[in-house]
């Protein structure tokens, strides 16, 4: 979740430093640091809150060493101040660190003991303390780093500078993503290619337990068993303009606007749009007879994705879904069948929980696929196939255009089980198709509802709380809805199942918490209104999203209908999306909140 950039470089790389970080923004920070060789001295400059305030210290009296380290923190261990800020550095070696060292108690007590001196609350100060210890007794910084890592328990990406060496950097990683970057004379460490972009295209990724070794010229790679290793160097297809809000005022508002664009460019990688017909780009290598449960596993807004693929796989398929929240998947040890298909959800590509459910998954004997938005991530790399959902990069923090993608890709899975199992006609087939080409137009047509939607957000950013109702795949709709508006606006929001209304949630109804219904006109859409008028009858304050035969056979009175394109109700959740993105965007700005970095939360979670 936090960014990490290092540079051996030609020229004062200072700027190049905070130019990299401030790519990395959208993962989510609370403080920021570089440092720098500065002769036979480590110099660090780090402070709290935005990259402004670090950059507003070097404007000051800017460091000119050529070889550096920097890094955005998202705070775990100890509050997010300048103190617990990184780098963290003792006289002779400084470190950045994504991820947690679970033992850090431990160490830093045996550490203590010996005479180091600590200055922060956080776990990442055992590993400079520790890896100086070895220097003291006379290792070098290489092999100091490699006595260091086994003694480090839990997941981590660090890259080392270190006084007296000017032309070295020594990067590491252990279940948190960390990448190499090639240039002219120059070398750098990333924790993602986005960081990376304006220095080079050409990346490569360490693996699980490596080490590299980095020098101006030279990049040996060491794996967990302390052999060189040869690992893959790709041209990153990352753009190093990315980090671009056309004309919009934040980037989750662009990024909502392309979902038109996005969602049609997934579909046309894995449907064969003039034959209506589903193409998969790539032979799965299993057969869906042979599966007899599917495993969906996901986190946030991704498991949302997941929850409405249950009904598509199960309905289209007839096949058992399961779907778990991948922070509880590997703990509760379910029973898996040998053969069975996992499907791990993540728009990253790097979500920590989610890496881990694979592994157990894999290890249980399951064929896995990867629903992954980044191509070249650590879950797509260790899956057994790769869906990708073609998003681009999303860097608001509160997910919408991967959302949409996501349930794309989930969509077109789902027929092509239904196909394979026999439960789908090529009549049933060529009808779902013309139902999802259908469906970027439709995205289209809903986004003419925001002048309606951001007068409506005015009113909604004075609610103290609110409640999203949904049935069939609305009701995990109404799960995401919520999470959106909370997320970004701060406002507590809860979904429920429409029906699940009165075994408890009806409680919370009264005249100052809006209700939002989301229920396209469907073969449920009579139970929903009969939710809806229990709402009414305890004075609730009722937002109706559905259609316009929804809304003249909806007979009960609303505070605000919006009114969506008429479709087919199998596919509507990734129209209907759109409305409830932009309810919780423009709630969010009327309320003045940081729509695209929202206060304590992270766009990839690389820790448990």
């Amino acid at each position: 979740m936090c960014g990490i950039i290092g540079i051996l470089g030609r020229d004062p790389v200072v700027g190049k430093l905070v130019a990299s970080l401030k790519r990395l923004e959208y993962r989510g920070y609370d403080s920021a640091g570089v440092a720098t060789l500065e002769g036979l001295r480590i110099e660090c400059r780090r402070a709290e809150g935005k990259l402004r305030n670090l950059e507003e210290q070097l404007r000051h009296c800017p460091p000119a060493g050529q070889s550096g380290i920097g890094h955005t923190r998202w705070a775990t261990h100890g509050k997010p101040t300048e103190g617990n800020a990184h780098p963290h550095a003792t006289e002779s070696v400084a470190v950045v660190h994504n991820g947690i060292i679970e033992n850090f108690r431990e160490l830093r007590a045996e550490l203590e003991r010996n005479g180091a001196d600590f200055k922060s609350e956080t776990d990442t100060e055992v590993v400079p303390h520790l890896v100086e210890s070895y220097l003291k007794n006379g290792y070098s910084p290489q092999d100091a780093v490699q006595a260091s890592l086994p003694r480090l328990r839990g997941a981590f990406a660090l890259t080392f500078l270190f006084k007296g060496h000017d032309d070295l950097l020594i990067g590491a990683c252990k279940a948190s993503p960390l990448a190499v970057g090639h240039g002219n004379g120059e070398v750098y460490l990333g924790s993602d290619a986005i960081a990376l972009a304006p220095l080079t295209d050409t990346i490569t990724y360490l693996e699980d337990g490596d080490c590299a070794v980095l020098t101006r010229t030279t990049c040996v790679i060491y794996g967990t068993g302390g052999s060189v290793v040869q690992r893959e160097t790709s041209k990153s297809v990352v753009s190093s303009l990315l980090a671009d809000k056309a004309n919009y005022r934040h980037f989750m508002a662009k990024e909502i606007h392309e979902q038109p664009t996005v969602a049609g460019k997934t579909l046309t990688h894995y449907l064969d749009v003039a034959a209506k017909r589903v193409a998969m780009p790539m032979a799965l290598p299993f057969d869906f007879n042979s599966i007899q449960r599917i495993s969906i596993i996901a986190c946030g807004t991704a498991s949302y994705a997941g929850h409405i693929a249950k009904y598509w796989f199960e309905r289209l398929a007839r096949l058992s879904v399961e779907i778990d929240v991948a922070s509880e998947f590997r703990y509760r040890e379910a029973p898996l069948r040998r053969g069975d298909l996992a499907i791990v959800i993540s728009q990253s590509g790097e979500t920590a929980d989610t890496l881990a459910a694979l592994r157990y998954a894999k290890d249980q004997g399951l064929h896995t696929i990867s629903v992954v938005n980044v191509a070249t991530s650590t879950i797509a790399r260790e899956s057994e196939s790769v869906l990708p959902t073609l998003a681009g990069p999303e860097i608001g923090v509160a997910s919408t255009k991967a959302f949409i993608c996501q349930l794309m890709v989930l969509a077109v899975l789902a027929v092509t089980a239904g196909k394979e199992r026999g439960k789908l006609s090529k009549i049933d087939e060529s009808n779902l198709v013309r139902e999802l080409i259908e469906v970027p137009r439709l995205i289209a047509a809903a986004l003419l509802a925001e002048p309606q939607i951001e007068k409506l957000a005015h009113l909604m950013a004075d609610a103290r709380a609110a409640i999203y109702l949904g049935r069939g795949t609305s009701a995990p709709l109404a799960f995401e809805a919520a999470l959106k508006l909370k997320e970004i606006s701060y406002i507590h929001s809860e979904g429920y199942a429409a029906g699940e209304l009165k075994h408890g949630p009806i409680a919370l109804i009264d005249e100052a918490i809006p209700v939002v219904v989301i229920a396209p006109y469907d073969r449920v859409f009579d139970k929903t209104v009969s939710n809806m008028q229990e709402v009414a009858a305890r004075g609730g304050k009722i937002i109706l999203i559905t259609d316009a035969k929804g809304a003249s056979e909806a007979a009960v009175d609303t505070l605000v209908t919006i009114v969506l394109p008429t479709m087919v109700a199998t596919f509507a959740p990734m129209v209907y999306a759109i409305p409830v993105q932009l309810l919780a965007y423009h709630t969010a700005v009327a309320r003045g909140a940081d729509v695209d970095q929202p206060r304590n939360l992270a766009k990839s979670v690389t820790v448990e």
